[in-house]
């Protein structure tokens, strides 16, 4: 079935081509069927093989092996999706055998799937929050990773340009690393061998890591300038970049076009300075000795067919042919360039990308700085705005807005003579205020212009929030109001003991606030809330409109 303008297999099937469909039925329906009742040759499920069937597919097991050699279980992401898939077939099933008795009579049954089940409101919310979460965690060090994308293909270029000139079998130095260079066949050409060893005795193909540097460099900066998709990418030719003469002014405009995908319909991008130059960079490369870009013929896995030679921009050469850059080839020289970022989540595991997160972040950088949502659709290439308004990542600027509006309006109602500017004095006494907050141990808690109650006898004072980490010096504190005591009963300095038991029971009231606060975290229930240092351990910076981002 083709990948463009595919029917649904029913009005409220979600999946999006015949492969995927037989894949959920065959394989995630039948076989897991056959798993728990074998011989089973009906679709008429009992009440407990159907509860069975649908918590075996709750649940799917992690391809990645774990260090003792287990495989994990998450729980399945598309697991309504599964479900809407295997009802929308019994309804079919259910009207063929209306239409044909005869034929499909025998196998229709009850659904065993009730329609509350395959509710996609919440699904759709959860799944709104999830890629939103992605795309904010992903925006804020997008810049860290274009710069690692052009540092991994400068070095990897130096590595290869160092190969390239050493001698086989000798042993050279580039970037602080030793390699040895493999001596090859007698009929290999020395300066097109870029084989080399490390001094681990790891066989590097130093050739073929400089080629994934370099469409990893290309691929980060193309998406995230674009915002277009991956396959959409892959089909740009050099028949791809055109100009535009504007009719009012003659300015001569570069557009680049985009190929039909989802949509069937083409649209053209701007060129901006820094576009261009990825795209040079990129037609430089892909280059002949003549001069032009060779023709290379590419397969289009979505219509199962393969299409004209053109010259492809993402084409790379091996041996006596080109061949075009697969899907494949960029993510995996995409998830090279992120383990030499090291980047990572508010959870510290490793922070990857899919080459589909650069549009959604595309999306949102565009609206959040002031690109209208409809001018967004056209350039991405939606049809419906509601799909680009889903791609937005939301921020909390709406609320922030509304709530200086808020204070604006309050502050209409306080009189105006309050809010004139300060003047130097006024203010250098406001700063002053909160620089003599500070004590020994803790902060002074009173308000500003307001004056010591207790003659900065501090340890008597209510307003004196203790930190834990001074309980030492409190109890030193104590200790020596209560030898000052004895020492003035001692000598009969009986004017200064009333004062000194007054400091003294101020002393050991803040000592138990901090036991009895002790005492309270000890003894509380862990509700696994983490606190605000916890959560908020990065700070993203959002691009304002009209400002440059």
């Amino acid at each position: 079935m083709p990948r463009r303008n595919r029917p649904h297999h029913h009005d409220i099937t979600p999946t999006a081509s015949v492969e995927d469909l037989s894949r959920i039925l065959a394989r995630h329906f039948w076989k897991n069927l056959e798993d728990l009742r074998p011989g089973i040759d009906s679709f008429r499920l009992s009440a407990e093989t159907a509860a069975a069937w649908k918590e075996r597919i709750r649940t799917k097991v992690d391809r990645k092996r774990q260090p003792d050699g287990s495989y994990t279980t998450s729980l399945r992401m598309n697991y309504v999706d599964l479900l809407t898939a295997v009802r929308a077939f019994y309804l079919d099933v259910a009207q063929w055998a209306v239409e044909e008795p005869s034929r499909w009579g025998p196998w229709a049954a009850p659904c065993p799937i009730k329609a509350n089940e395959v509710s996609h409101r919440k699904l759709e919310s959860r799944r709104k929050a999830r890629m939103d979460q992605r795309t904010r965690e992903r925006l804020p060090v997008l810049p860290a990773l274009v710069r690692t994308a052009a540092d991994e293909l400068k070095k990897a270029q130096a590595r290869l340009e160092a190969v390239r000139a050493a001698d086989p079998g000798t042993t050279f130095t580039v970037l602080g690393e030793t390699f040895t260079k493999a001596r090859g066949n007698r009929w290999s050409d020395p300066g097109q061998m870029t084989i080399a060893f490390d001094t681990d005795g790891k066989r590097r193909r130093l050739g073929d890591s400089e080629l994934r540097a370099f469409w990893a460099w290309a691929s980060v900066e193309f998406l995230h300038l674009t915002g277009v998709r991956i396959e959409e990418m892959l089909e740009v030719s050099h028949h791809s970049i055109v100009q535009y003469q504007l009719p009012t002014s003659g300015e001569i405009v570069p557009l680049l076009q985009i190929a039909p995908s989802k949509t069937d319909e083409e649209r053209l991008l701007l060129v901006s300075p820094e576009l261009a130059d990825v795209l040079s960079t990129i037609v430089c490369r892909a280059r002949d000795e003549s001069g032009k870009i060779p023709l290379v013929a590419s397969y289009d896995h979505g219509e199962r067919v393969w299409n004209p030679p053109m010259p492809l921009l993402f084409q790379w050469r091996t041996g006596e042919q080109n061949r075009v850059t697969s899907m494949s080839t960029i993510r995996k020289a995409l998830d090279e360039t992120l383990d030499a970022a090291g980047l990572t989540d508010n959870t510290g595991q490793p922070l990857r990308y899919q080459p589909h997160d650069f549009r959604r972040i595309f999306v949102t950088d565009a609206i959040m700085s002031g690109l209208p949502p409809h001018i967004a659709q056209i350039i991405v290439g939606h049809k419906n705005i509601s799909t680009t308004m889903g791609y937005k990542a939301v921020y909390p600027t709406e609320a922030i807005e509304a709530h200086h509006a808020f204070i604006a309006r309050r502050r209409t109602l306080r009189p105006s003579e309050e809010y004139r500017t300060p003047t130097p004095d006024e203010w250098d006494s406001f700063l002053g205020h909160f620089e003599r907050r500070k004590l020994s141990v803790s902060t002074c808690g009173r308000a500003f212009g307001t004056d010591c109650i207790h003659e900065h006898a501090c340890v008597r004072c209510p307003m004196l929030r203790p930190e834990p980490t001074q309980r030492p010096r409190l109890v030193e504190i104590r200790d020596n109001l209560i030898a000052r005591i004895d020492e003035a009963e001692r000598e009969g300095w009986l004017g200064e003991v009333e004062g000194l038991r007054v400091s003294l029971a101020g002393a050991e009231e803040k000592i138990n606030q901090l036991l009895a606060e002790a005492r309270r975290k000890s003894t509380a229930v862990d509700l696994g809330m983490p606190t605000f240092g916890q959560i908020a351990m990065r700070t993203s910076e959002v691009v304002g409109p009209g400002t440059a981002g």
